[in-house]
């Protein structure tokens, strides 16, 4: 695997989901998931894991920043791996690497994983991908939560990678998590886009969900951030402005909830958010994705990789379909927000 060429360059299509759409647990970009595989101590093809007797392979994580949603695509991952034979420390051996939100350290890492000759990385969030495909061209890259691979020119297209990158689309439905907000605001008339201005993927989902919120008789304004330390202004120069906000998933806001959370609950102003670890951290509800099971699939493509059946110029962007409803029940009691009954039917269901 080491001395193994592959191009590169993968490109994306935003994928819009509706509240149907993620009621099943399908996967979209592949006709069938990855099987288990174990390192076999047979001959096995360039571009398969070493045999058993052999190094172990050695993988390389890149993740941009803690915070939940981060945090639960790389255990997934991890998890995925193990299931499937891939036990740290044995067949494997990752070499974990957290950024700490700083798009230096993203770059640092980077070159320390292909200075160290790894087998494969995962790069998990946009900056962390986008500074591993810079560089190198060689080393197989599997990127997860990342909305849209293709818009951050991590690749040719979501359909067909066609270089050294591929893995998994934390596209959420965004149309669905509108709809949620018009459920539990009624009478919501301006909505709130609080996300962070120098993320491509979050103005993707924010012009989406304008989209959709023009259909709904909502007007929309911007509310953007640079940096966390701009979260709290940001959040109190909306007061009385909005009667709800609406915040993808961003990681600058993911890793704030708890101070956007501490000005918006006293307002009663709720905030629907990308994902369920945003709610768990202060957000009101979310229709999405989970991070943990995202994770898992993209574990799925290292093991094809690893046994050479495939290469990533060849494996299509990977996305989940299967949503969960996630509300933050004692913000809602708090604000005086009524949740509808078929919400509440919804939860009892999952």
């Amino acid at each position: 695997m080491k001395n193994r060429k592959l191009v590169a360059a993968l490109l994306a299509a935003a994928l819009t989901l509706s509240l149907a759409a993620c009621g099943g647990n399908a996967v979209s970009g592949s006709s069938e998931p990855a099987p288990s595989a174990t390192p076999s101590s047979s001959a096995a093809p360039e571009g398969s894991a070493p045999s058993a007797a052999g190094e172990p392979v050695k993988i390389g994580i890149l993740q941009l920043m803690e915070h939940d949603a981060l945090d639960a695509a790389y255990q997934g991952f991890v998890d995925g791996l193990a299931e499937a034979g891939y036990k740290d420390g044995e067949q494997i051996k990752i070499d974990f690497q957290n950024a700490q939100g700083e798009q230096a350290n993203c770059q640092t890492i980077a070159d320390k994983f292909v200075s160290d000759k790894v087998d494969l990385v995962l790069a998990i969030a946009t900056p962390a991908a986008q500074a591993m495909a810079n560089a190198t061209q060689d080393i197989p890259i599997l990127v997860t939560a990342v909305t849209d691979p293709a818009d951050a020119k991590l690749v040719a297209s979501n359909e067909a990678p066609g270089g050294n990158v591929t893995g998994t689309s934390d596209m959420n439905p965004v149309e669905a998590q509108m709809k949620l907000l018009k459920q539990l605001v009624p009478d919501a008339k301006n909505v709130g886009m609080l996300y962070n201005s120098s993320e491509a993927n979050s103005k993707l989902q924010v012009d989406m969900a304008k989209s959709y919120a023009a259909d709904l008789g909502l007007t929309c304004t911007d509310y953007t951030v640079s940096n966390a330390n701009e979260i709290q202004q940001v959040v109190e120069s909306a007061i009385g402005k909005v009667d709800a906000f609406y915040a993808p998933t961003d990681n600058v806001i993911a890793n704030g909830m708890a101070t956007v959370s501490m000005v918006t609950e006293p307002a009663n102003i709720p905030v629907i958010c990308g994902e369920e670890g945003m709610v768990n951290n202060g957000g009101t509800a979310t229709f999405g994705l989970s991070y943990y099971n995202l994770g898992k699939l993209t574990a799925t493509q290292a093991v094809d990789i690893l046994t050479g059946k495939s290469k990533p110029a060849e494996m299509p962007i990977l996305y989940l379909t299967d949503c969960v409803l996630a509300i933050n029940e004692a913000s809602c009691e708090k604000m005086g927000v009524a949740i509808p009954q078929e919400l509440k039917d919804q939860l009892a269901a999952q």
